[in-house]
This record gives C-alpha cells, structure tokens and sequence, in this order.
C-alpha cells in the first residue's frame, strides 16, 4: 500500500492560473509521495500536454496512481449521455497511456424535476455498464467515487456495483463524503471492503451555523468544515486497518480540502497518512 496524492489537492492555484499539472507534479514529489492522481477537467489541451507530463514523471519518479473521469452520466439527451461515456473511456485511454490501472468514475446528480430518480439511476448503470466492458478489454478498474446523489452512501455505491455486475467496476472509498450524506465512514467501510479498488482520503470536521469559511453542508443538515487528514471526524486508522485486514493493496489517495494554504495543507496530510500506512 502507497501514499499518493491528488491535484485536486491544490486545485486553488490551477483555477486561479498559476499551476498547471507539471507545476503539481513538482510539488507532489517534494511530498515524499510516491503517486499522483491527474484529472481530466485539469487539461487544457491534452496532445501538448501529455509529453510535458510524461517527462516530468521521469523526471520526479512519480507514478500515476489514478486517472480522474469527471463524468455525469444523469442527462436527458442520449448524445450528451454517449459523451459522458467517451469523458470516461477517453479517461481510460489516458489511464493506459500513463500506465495506472484505475480511472475514478462518477455517477450523477439530478438536474432537475425532468428526470426521476428511477430513470437518473439507470442512466448511471447503462452508462457505467458501458464504460466497464471498455475498461475491461484496456486492463482498467473503474472504481466509481461516493459523490452524489446516486452513490453518495455505501448502500447506493454497492447497488450500482451490482446491477453492472462487472469486475472492472469497483468503489472508490471517499473517506469525508459519507458524512455529507449521514453516514459513518467507518460504517460505510464494514459494507464496502472487498469492494474498494481505490482510497481517497479526506476530512471533514462537524461545525455550528455561523462558521466561517469553506463549510459544506450535508443532505442532512449538518454543516462539515474541510480539515487535514487526522484532525477532522474521520477514524482513519480503523479504515485503513480494516482495508488491511481485507488484502487491499492499492493507493492512498490524499485529496486535500480544507481551509489552510494548498501545499502546506497537502504536505501534511500526507504525513499523516504516511505514518498511519507505515504502522498498519
């Protein structure tokens, strides 16, 4: 089990037009960190991108431990759903190109009263159905993030695992998500393990109304404050030992969401994740 680290970490600096990914990757080797996780909504124009990127992963000595899709598969218009679908499969692409083995996929959120929850959800499965059976023949896992309404809790990610019935559709476990929809993480990983193909690992912390800053608030009501990992509610030793005990050997993906400065929130939660993984 590795550490790696997300660049949607410091996405701040791309948004605000000072990084771009090899900008990240300098930092990510400066981590310790041994992978990265590189999104497809952070590239601009992917054929000059890509020997950049590929140059420095030598450079630094980083793998790719994860290719981001950035799909939703939740819309009326066959046409767009079928480009949803290449969002993911050109993911998969970019996955074999760099040499990672899991593409991180997304379900969907209603748009609006067009759609029924019913209809929506078989949209997710048709959509991820299809891009499994690509995955699949490329030697790539879809691993399919808790994010949303339709696989925001274990039991909805669970469901969708099911009904494609692929073994190129896994989960992956966001440690911070399921408090924003009421669930326990810890709960949630006694239901998935076996299941997980891939971890990223955030926190989040509960807060009173009236918190300044970034705060979030859940399908429940409650209001999270982003944190660094370790400091905010999440049991991350009970996940990763549990993960263990399971024969995950994957990565730990640290996406950082809080509220201190991008790289010195990074850097530390990808200490703190180095020393939980080292004393498993």
């Amino acid at each position: 089990m590795n550490v790696s680290l997300s660049m949607w970490s410091v996405h701040k600096y791309w948004y605000e037009g000072k990084w771009d990914t090899v900008d990240f990757l300098a930092f990510a080797s400066e981590t310790g960190v041994k992978g990265v996780e590189l999104l497809s909504c952070f590239w601009k124009e992917k054929e000059k991108d890509i020997p950049l990127i590929d140059e420095a992963l030598r450079k630094y000595g980083l793998q790719v431990a994860c290719f981001s899709a950035c799909n939703n598969f939740v819309v009326a218009d066959d046409s767009q759903r079928q480009a949803q679908l290449k969002e993911v499969t050109d993911a998969v692409d970019a996955a074999v190109h760099f040499g990672a083995k899991v593409v991180r996929v997304f379900s969907g959120d209603l748009p609006n009263d067009s759609i029924s929850f019913e209809q929506g959800m078989q949209f997710v499965i048709d959509g991820l159905r299809a891009a499994a059976d690509y995955a699949e023949q490329k030697g790539v896992t879809l691993c399919l993030e808790n994010h949303g309404l339709f696989a925001g809790r274990s039991d909805q990610v669970m469901a969708i695992i099911q009904q494609v019935n692929s073994h190129a559709l896994r989960s992956t476990f966001d440690t911070g998500n399921f408090l924003l929809v009421g669930q326990s993480s810890s709960d949630a990983i006694d239901e998935l393990n076996g299941y997980v193909g891939h971890v990223h690992v955030k926190d989040f912390l509960p807060v009173p109304e009236g918190t300044a800053g970034g705060v979030t608030r859940s399908l429940t009501g409650e209001l999270f404050l982003g944190k660094i990992a370790g400091e905010g509610a999440v049991d991350l030793k009970y996940i990763f030992g549990e993960l263990k005990k399971s024969g995950f050997d994957g990565w730990f993906t640290v996406e950082f969401e809080g509220e201190e400065e991008p790289k010195l929130g990074s850097t530390e939660a990808v200490n703190h994740v180095t020393r939980i993984v080292a004393g498993l």
